[in-house]
């Protein structure tokens, strides 16, 4: 299976890329094949909302986001990694989203699994609800297929998550697939 990990996070060593990289070993070793798009350092805009691909593309944009749009359209599955900001994703994995606008058609009729790995600061039970919630909507709207979410809390620096449960969770998740 064709995996594209889209990560969101501005920090190339964070904990969601952490989660992240335990997803990929399990994955790996029952043979599933990953691209990763780090799309917090890769030349993104937000969606001007000018209609010009009229949700079936072309985007009148042209920046990196149609390397992710050719990855999702070849994937069988689709990883969404975000630190929590504020109870929701990062921006910058919020704006690749927002740019689905322009190849809405084409990616919801793929019917794509999906998975969400997520890690947050805090452990307090309402830190990860609104993202898991924006998330399974997000899996309506598109016609995804919900694989599965590793909501990471108590993951606010990287020695926190390698002692974490979430690691191995991550792995597991991965290897499940």
């Amino acid at each position: 299976m064709k995996i594209v990990m889209i990560k969101g996070s501005p920090h190339k060593k964070g904990s969601s890329n952490m989660l992240a990289e335990q997803f990929a070993k399990g994955a790996e070793a029952v043979g599933h094949t990953i691209v990763e798009m780090d799309a917090a350092h890769m030349d993104i805009h937000p969606c001007l909302g000018c209609d010009h691909c009229g949700m079936n593309g072309p985007c009148a944009q042209k920046d990196d986001m149609q390397q992710i749009r050719d990855a999702l359209l070849s994937a069988d599955l689709a990883v969404f990694v975000t630190p929590v900001y504020y109870f929701g994703m990062s921006a910058q994995l919020k704006m690749v989203i927002d740019r689905f606008y322009s190849y809405t058609m084409k990616l919801s009729a793929r019917h794509l699994k999906t998975v969400l790995i997520a890690a947050a600061w805090d452990t307090n039970e309402d830190v990860m609800p609104y993202l898991a919630e924006y998330y399974k909507k997000l899996c309506r709207y598109m016609n995804f297929t919900d694989c599965g979410m590793i909501l990471g809390t108590g993951c606010g620096t990287p020695s926190m998550t390698t002692g974490s449960p979430h690691m191995k969770a991550a792995y597991d998740l991965g290897r499940s697939l």
